[in-house]
């Protein structure tokens, strides 16, 4: 058994999230992940309007009797969700947990904190973790470049970004990206991460609301640690993605020079990445993914997932303690 500071705080039995996703986060993912002792987050923007999100949250609550939570991702837009909205459903719902990621999410947090939600803040560099930490946050997710989605500008791996944090917070963290595996659990406990988020691992599981075709291109042998593309470098809005015919058509415009997001919305269209899970076609539009899709290379239940990884962690972190020998 692991026991850490987000298990105490969260009320969960493994120190293990799986994150918001767009698309994928629904109850259904959400409560196998919360049935399996891990924290499951639904994502409010998967819902189209937050009464949708209100019978989402009472869908998972059917399904599972365990704490799971609600991510509330806040991006700017030219006609931006009615954010202030979405997070009165959340409180409203009852739900006791929320991680947020974006921009400027602290009039929101403030609600959430005077609701008396635990709030996880995601971000990708240390400076922003410690904007965080001031704006009152209880706990926040270091995103490491090998993320999938928006891994932020600064190209700093995991391994370093973890070390940081453990330098810098007074706050506990949890780790994310490229983490697959008991492995990298046991590798983000040592590096003073309170637990992990998992996003593509969760994403390839029996429960997943993705079509199953999708989840076979992600286990297959054929997907390595080298299959995802990097979009939007030249727009300074960094977004990893699986690799594939549109994604690699994207980085070519790009490349020729002063790219507009004009020249490329046909192709990155939120439309065409959401068919992508519903016909199975890998190559119909951008969907994202993250370096560990090399590490993924099978489609168990969440209950067998959560358990494998948290077994593996244990017996790597039993083997490490047999390295340390007493002075004579």
């Amino acid at each position: 058994m692991i026991e850490t500071l987000f298990t105490k705080k969260t009320g969960v039995k493994y120190p293990l999230m799986q994150g918001g996703m767009q698309w994928v986060g629904t109850a259904d993912l959400v409560a196998a992940v919360a049935n399996a002792g891990a924290l499951g987050m639904i994502t409010a923007l998967t819902q189209p309007t937050p009464d949708d999100l209100r019978k989402e949250i009472a869908r998972c609550r059917k399904m599972t009797d365990k704490p799971f939570g609600v991510n509330l991702t806040i991006l700017p837009a030219i006609n931006p969700p009615p954010y202030a909205e979405y997070v009165t459903a959340i409180i409203e719902s009852g739900i006791k947990i929320v991680e947020t990621a974006g921009n400027n999410p602290q009039e929101h947090v403030k609600r959430f904190k005077q609701a008396g939600i635990f709030v996880i803040h995601k971000c990708t560099a240390v400076r922003h973790a410690q904007a965080a930490q001031r704006m009152g946050v209880d706990m926040v997710s270091i995103d490491g470049f090998e993320c999938a989605g928006h891994p932020g500008e600064d190209d700093i791996g995991g391994l370093v970004l973890l070390a940081r944090a453990a330098e810098t917070l007074t706050i506990p963290y949890i780790a994310s990206g490229g983490i697959g595996n008991g492995r990298g659990l046991a590798a983000a406990l040592a590096l003073g991460a309170q637990a992990v988020n998992m996003g593509t691992r969760f994403m390839c599981t029996v429960e997943s609301p993705i079509h199953e075709n999708i989840k076979k291109v992600i286990a297959s042998d054929k997907a390595t640690e080298k299959d995802t593309s990097l979009m939007f470098r030249t727009l300074h809005n960094t977004a990893r993605v699986f690799k594939n015919k549109v994604s690699m058509e994207v980085v070519q415009i790009e490349k020729k020079g002063n790219a507009t997001f004009d020249d490329i919305k046909h192709l990155v269209s939120g439309v065409r990445g959401r068919q992508v899970y519903t016909t199975g076609d890998p190559d119909y539009g951008v969907w994202t993914a993250g370096q560990v899709v090399g590490l993924i290379h099978d489609i168990p239940t969440c209950q067998v997932l959560v358990e494998r990884t948290i077994k593996e962690a244990e017996q790597i972190i039993a083997g490490l303690n047999k390295m340390v020998k007493a002075k004579l």
